[in-house]
């Protein structure tokens, strides 16, 4: 084994998260490397990779090494060791630039009530700080990204400054719902997306491709590659297929040094005078409790036996129907309108709250369709121009609604390492207990009632509404912040309350899951901790 990296900071894992604390880092003059376990990406590759591939999930378009393993959406215990009693179905990817190669794209901000749930309804945590403070961090996160939205619309999020991008245009099937639902509680409007309505720098305007999960194919979505490149313009190194291992002690308890493995068997150590974990939600706490040793028996940063506990996603209920005219689905981005304003309210004390997301998608998430369209008219007989027509009919009046429903955090639902299986690494592959509270199933139930109602004002027919719960892609939890080091893995700007030179970066630090996609609220939380993290390096 010998030591050849050493630099002031050393981030794990290339996400949103590692990359956009990296690039400030780095301008400021630090030493920056990140260790990530995965390849880098050729976004033509990728492209190609999803095109002929036969199974068409989020994960389709990226590679799956044994040295850097993933969760696949369909084959899902391959990776996840499930204990049940529900299976979680969230998945992530390893490669440069982490998971923003296919999300979706969406960034609201939680609403103020998200922070003060215990204070507020007596439900779950409060955050250690409120939606005030971390304002000015959203609006620089929105900046940062590059995020076209309505800035006289606040979606109940206050907001001092306007989105960097006017909004992108809703299609003609979210405008089909707004005039459906004028005048009712469902209040539909356009969401913000980090994707371009304009050029800007080298990204081009939005050209309406539907891949955006699992690749855009253009890059007016954003993904952290683009913080990666300035990074790397500051100077910062970054040393892909190399996985980390273990974090090293040393006897004053900071973190010493960092084993790793490269993708070639060889292995080495890293040291930083910070060193950041922002290895998602899944990864951290499994590299955290693979480094148990003298001194953190539990794993490194657990004394509060918070690391790993409290996973959650935003389980969501998905439907779908057919509309009474023609919406003209399949076009543009997977989903540019939802509905947000059911998002808090005094019935947060019984219950959860949800957003519900508006597809573009017709019934491909559900169904498979067009292509499964396609395959069941054709049994029934249809060929040439008549099936071509037929096609066109069906598909045409296809909806779907997706209510993304805020989940407790349960100390019950966790990650562990698995006694028995490991990967090519060495490393035990995560175990994960999970299950719903009533709380959350409460959510479900209200979701799928307002899902009917909705698609009754626009007088659709043939409604179904998923029997499974489905996962929302949001991996939340697991290394949670607060105010006290017996309750809490992280203070309030990330730094882990047994390690002073060691910061945890990602949705693993939400103390809940609030209401929002989490994307933007990551990127705010690491532009909040640069600060700190840049003064214990000078420290």
């Amino acid at each position: 084994m010998s030591e050849n990296i050493s630099v002031d900071v050393l981030i794990i894992g290339s996400g949103i998260a590692g990359a956009i604390a990296g690039a400030k880092l780095a301008q400021k003059g630090m030493k920056v490397a990140f260790l990530e376990s995965g390849k880098r990406i050729d976004r033509f590759d990728a492209v190609e990779k999803f095109w002929n591939a036969k199974i068409k999930v989020p994960e389709s378009a990226y590679p799956n090494d044994p040295t850097a393993p993933h969760p696949l959406a369909h084959r899902i215990g391959d990776y996840y060791q499930q204990m049940g009693p529900e299976n979680f179905k969230s998945t992530y990817i390893k490669v440069v630039g982490g998971t923003t190669w296919h999300w979706l794209g969406t960034t609201l901000r939680n609403v103020p009530a998200d922070f003060k749930m215990n204070s507020l309804y007596g439900q779950a945590v409060d955050w250690p700080f409120d939606y005030h403070a971390l304002e000015p961090f959203y609006l620089a996160a929105e900046q940062e990204v590059g995020v076209a939205g309505d800035s006289t619309e606040d979606l109940g999020s206050p907001r001092s400054g306007d989105f960097p991008m006017p909004l992108i245009p809703q299609t003609y099937l979210d405008k089909q719902f707004t005039k459906a639902l004028e005048g009712s509680k469902y209040q539909v409007r356009s969401t913000p997306q980090a994707r371009t309505s304009v050029a800007i720098g080298d990204r081009p305007e939005c050209c309406g491709n539907g891949s955006c999960i699992p690749v855009c194919p253009v890059q007016a979505k954003y993904d952290a590659t683009i913080h990666l490149d300035q990074a790397e313009g500051a100077g910062a190194v970054i040393y892909d297929q190399t996985t980390a291992t273990r974090l090293n002690l040393a006897p004053d308890g900071q973190i010493a040094s960092v084993d790793f493995r490269r993708a070639d068997g060889s292995t080495g150590t890293a040291k930083g005078k910070v060193v950041v974990v922002a290895a998602h939600a899944i990864e951290t706490p499994r590299l955290l409790l693979n480094s148990a040793q003298e001194g953190a028996a539990n794993g490194v940063a657990n004394s509060s036996d918070q690391v790993g506990r409290n996973l959650m996603d935003h389980p969501s209920k998905l439907s779908w129907a057919e509309a009474k005219d023609p919406v003209w689905p399949y076009r543009g981005p997977l989903s540019t309108s939802g509905i947000e304003n059911l998002r808090d309210g005094e019935f947060r004390k019984d219950r959860a709250a949800f957003r519900i997301e508006i597809g573009n998608d017709g019934h491909n998430w559900p169904t498979g369709a067009p292509l499964s369209t396609a395959v069941e008219l054709a049994k029934q007989g249809l060929r040439g121009a008549e099936l071509d027509a037929a096609i066109r009919q069906v598909t045409s009046r296809h909806i779907r609604l997706a209510s993304l429903v805020e989940q407790s955090p349960e100390a019950s639902n966790r990650v562990t390492l698995d006694p028995e299986k490991r990967d090519a690494n060495g490393m035990p592959l995560p175990r994960i207990e999970y299950n719903y509270d009533e709380y959350t199933r409460a959510g479900l139930a209200e979701a799928e009632k307002a899902h009917t109602e909705i698609f009754t004002a626009l007088g659709a027919t043939n409604i179904n509404h998923a029997k499974d719960i489905q996962g929302s892609g949001h991996v939340i939890g697991t290394v949670r912040m607060g105010t006290d080091a017996a309750s809490a893995v992280v203070d309030a700007d990330l730094r882990s309350f047994n390690h002073r030179n060691l910061f945890l970066l990602g949705s693993g630090t939400f103390p809940t899951s609030a209401t929002a996609n989490p994307t933007l609220t990551i990127a705010a939380l690491s532009l909040k901790a640069v600060p700190a993290i840049a003064a214990t390096v000078k420290f």
